[in-house]
């Protein structure tokens, strides 16, 4: 049987569709797209604008008094949002330019706790150039299409498998310094680590099993929200480095077997590169 999804799911997964018809013509169409660059390795393309635009149209039509937030058009509606949606409209835009298919939308849906605060309560990343939806929603699960998600049970670190983000030219000295430790411990110990491109796909393959862990610094919310929710849902653990739930920028998820150690290595490394 297939799972029941809530109405704010049903409207993201609508949502999410419609952009993606317009990002596979223009995946297939990518070297007339024009490009701007928003900083070193940063790059964005008519497609991510387009996309953003779909989606926003989309979800203001089905939920009218819901804030947004998304990578290239920023915050929109009141600052005492009860509801708010956050989107990536193409996480990996790089790739996309290259012609690599490991590209996705990305839409989380965050709900305003009584103490101010605020959670995930539903999660969505498509890579439509690979036909996968991966989505979950607080208490309910984690699933690729219809299929429901359970993180590796691997426990073996020389035959577990490790995603990451590597620092590009905007990247803080500290955190490449770090990255390199980690790196550096990880090679000799595990049966790889690999560089995909696009946080919230790491993040969703974690979810999906494929990975068994998978770490990154300096991330912005619209990259990781929807996908540490999967991570959850599926079963893992998803946190920053110091153990706490509200990820804020770097994050390390996994297995319950293997994402408490490597927290412990990003934390001893960062804190060897204070300075």
């Amino acid at each position: 049987m297939a799972p029941r999804r809530s109405a704010h799911m049903t409207i993201m997964v609508a949502a999410a569709q419609k952009a993606a018809k317009r990002l596979i013509r223009d995946f297939n169409e990518v070297e007339h797209l024009q490009v701007s660059v928003k900083g070193p390795s940063d790059f964005v393309s008519q497609a991510d604008l387009r996309s953003e635009q779909t989606i926003i149209e989309e979800l203001e039509r089905a939920r009218p008094g819901y804030a947004l937030l998304g990578e290239e058009g920023g915050a929109r509606g009141s600052d005492n949002w009860a509801w708010r949606w956050v989107i990536d409209p193409l996480d990996g835009t790089t790739n996309f330019l290259h012609a690599i298919p490991n590209w996705a939308i990305s839409i989380a849906l965050e709900k305003r706790l009584p103490d101010g605060g605020a959670e995930v309560v539903a999660g969505l990343v498509f890579a439509p150039a690979l036909d996968e939806m991966f989505w979950a929603e607080k208490g309910a699960g984690a699933y690729l299409n219809d299929k429901r998600l359970r993180v590796s049970a691997r426990r073996d670190w020389s035959a577990s498998l490790f995603a990451t983000g590597i620092p590009f030219a905007k990247t803080a000295p500290r955190n490449r310094l770090a990255f390199a430790r980690v790196l550096g411990q990880l090679m000799p110990e595990t049966a790889g680590v690999r560089r995909m491109g696009s946080a919230a796909l790491d993040l969703a393959w974690t979810a999906a099993g494929r990975y068994e862990a998978y770490w990154e610094l300096g991330t912005q919310a619209w990259d990781v929200l929807a996908g540490v929710l999967l991570v959850r849902e599926a079963g893992g653990y998803a946190t920053d480095p110091a153990g706490h739930d509200h990820v804020t920028g770097d994050v390390v998820a996994g297995n319950p077997h293997i994402q408490p150690r490597l927290r412990d290595m990003l934390v001893e490394a960062m804190e060897g590169v204070k300075a």
